[in-house]
């Protein structure tokens, strides 16, 4: 049977990813590994020499780290001028204490400095490290044994750590989602109607009053004697018309300093007018504001907000539409056809993948990632294979159109994209590091392997008590800090198991850069100290 497997490898893929979902179904006292089991089944097949190619491994991870990127992009600035600052502090700080653990540790056991760099950047499982570590011990052979023996044990800790994280802070990740849902809901988008009854805004049009660029919201229907219609640049407000305000809870108290009181009204449109949802599917409005959009359209057009990745959003003119965004648009009913056609509204073009823009960006992300800098006389630094593809699938997307390439997908096609790259990630890792983890245990002894651990398990958890003391990030954020912090993909494929949307991502995705450039900063004191 296990030659059968060694022969047929796209059979054993299959199986162990079939195994691995099993095993991560299965709970213990409320706590399982989800989709990280793949890689424990991966080891078990790895020690019985069933390994994968290692181009599986190095496809599943640009595939992974890249759709990451992609889907981090649009919120990554923002989440970056937001809390930046904190999260790039609390990433840097496993790395800071790692490091003094692993000076104590150098110097209370002897170790010598070659095989201890090794060491080092296995625990942490830093590939990018390594290359730095071989660099700085100029190609010592102890080096990459070192790392072989603790890399597994560094990949497992992390997950292990980071699946454990609730548990350790006694959070119900349910019940901390509906917390964070309900502190946006106090920024979702809201309509309610108001009586005009502020005399400087008596006769005069809505462009001269500015409503957007004064309140924050929009105003999308007007009601004058009776008859409502849809809201437009010249619509000329009167004493006591009722209007319709669509924005933020702060923007529609702004809204009735300016106009008039709140009232009761379901201010209904008139015949010939109505409210609809339509799909932006159309490539060439992809990544336009609204306001070009509104020019090119040049009628009666009003956006009244966007649903996007399930969050509404009130869009400001130069707010900028994302193919797959659901736009709630008021219009005339003879202006329907054309508008959609002008969003495109085809539900089966999100299911499409254009894979030019992909492929494009990988490639990007590959040359990114060889990039030099230089940091000093003898000390260069790069991003790598994963730093250089999430660099560029993250300023790709925040880009989000280049001529005619669209550098975003829908989220049904990131979501398999991602999948796919992360199992086979976690099969080529897993079995690549089984075919030598049980060997390294008898040959070694387990003195490396404990010393390793403790470089992995304190400045995680300490880190954790930082957070407490210090920072209170949510515990969403803190797993995207703590996967970032340690530079691990693996890592990151846990905190995703178990969140309930793109937030620790985000933070992976802004932490990461720094923090991997901390971490090489780190691995050369650890090779001269």
């Amino acid at each position: 049977m296990v030659d059968f497997l060694r022969t047929y490898q796209v059979f054993s893929l299959f199986i162990i990813i079939a195994l691995g979902y099993i095993a991560g179904r299965i709970k213990v006292w409320g706590f399982s590994l989800d989709v990280a089991a793949v890689i424990f089944v991966a080891l078990l097949f790895g020690h019985l020499g069933i390994v994968m190619p290692p181009m599986l491994q190095s496809i599943g991870l640009v595939l992974f780290i890249f759709t990451v990127g992609l889907q981090a992009g649009p919120g990554f600035f923002a989440s970056f001028k937001s809390k930046g600052r904190q999260y790039i502090i609390l990433a840097c700080v496993p790395v800071v204490l790692s490091l003094l653990v692993a000076l104590a540790m150098k110097h209370l056991f002897h170790l010598e400095d070659n095989l201890f760099t090794g060491l080092y950047c296995g625990a942490l499982s830093s590939t990018p490290g390594l290359s730095v570590a071989i660099d700085a011990t100029r190609g010592a052979a102890i080096t990459s044994i070192a790392y072989g023996i603790t890399y597994p044990f560094g990949v497992l800790v992390v997950i292990l750590i980071i699946k454990l994280i609730p548990k350790i802070l006694r959070v119900n990740l349910k019940e901390a989602y509906a917390k964070l849902q309900a502190h946006k809901e106090a920024v979702s988008v809201e309509h309610c109607a108001f009586r005009v009854e502020n005399p400087k805004v008596f006769d005069k049009q809505l462009v001269e009053i500015k409503v957007r660029e004064m309140t924050g919201a929009t105003i999308s229907r007007v009601q004058h004697e009776g008859k409502a219609v849809v809201a437009s640049r010249d619509t000329v407000l009167h004493q006591g018309d009722i209007v319709r305000a669509v924005g933020t809870v702060a923007a529609l108290e702004r809204i009735e300093l300016l106009v008039g009181p709140q009232v009761d009204s379901p201010l209904t449109l008139s015949q010939g007018y109505q409210v609809v949802g339509l799909l932006v599917t159309n490539r060439k409005i992809a990544n336009q504001t609204v306001t070009h959009v509104q020019a090119a359209y040049g009628g009666n057009l009003v956006i009244t907000r966007v649903r996007r990745s399930g969050i509404d959003l009130s869009p400001s003119p130069g707010f900028t539409l994302r193919f797959g965004d659901k736009v709630t648009v008021a219009c005339h009913d003879s202006d329907l056809p054309r508008l959609k056609e002008m969003f495109g509204n085809n539900a089966r073009a999100l299911s499409d993948t254009d894979f030019l823009p992909v492929a494009l960006g990988i490639v990007l992300g590959v040359l990114l990632g060889k990039v030099q800098v230089s940091l000093g006389p003898s000390f260069t630094v790069s991003l790598g294979l994963t730093g250089g593809v999430l660099m560029a699938a993250i300023l790709l997307s925040s880009l989000g159109k280049t001529g005619p390439i669209l550098w975003t997908m829908s989220s049904s096609a990131n979501n398999l994209l991602r999948q796919l790259g992360l199992l086979f990630f976690l099969t080529g890792v897993g079995t690549s590091a089984g075919t030598s983890l049980v060997q390294t245990l008898k040959d070694s002894g387990i003195t490396l392997v404990l010393i390793s651990l403790v470089i992995t398990t304190v400045p995680m958890l300490l880190t954790l008590l930082v957070n407490a003391l210090l920072f209170r990030i949510n515990v969403f954020e803190l797993l995207g800090v703590m996967a970032g912090g340690m530079t691990s993909t693996p890592g990151l494929a846990a905190c995703e198991s178990m969140a309930f949307d793109e937030t620790p991502s985000v933070v992976y995705a802004t932490v990461y850069p720094v923090a991997l450039i901390a971490l090489l900063l780190a691995v050369k004191i650890v090779a001269v100290v």
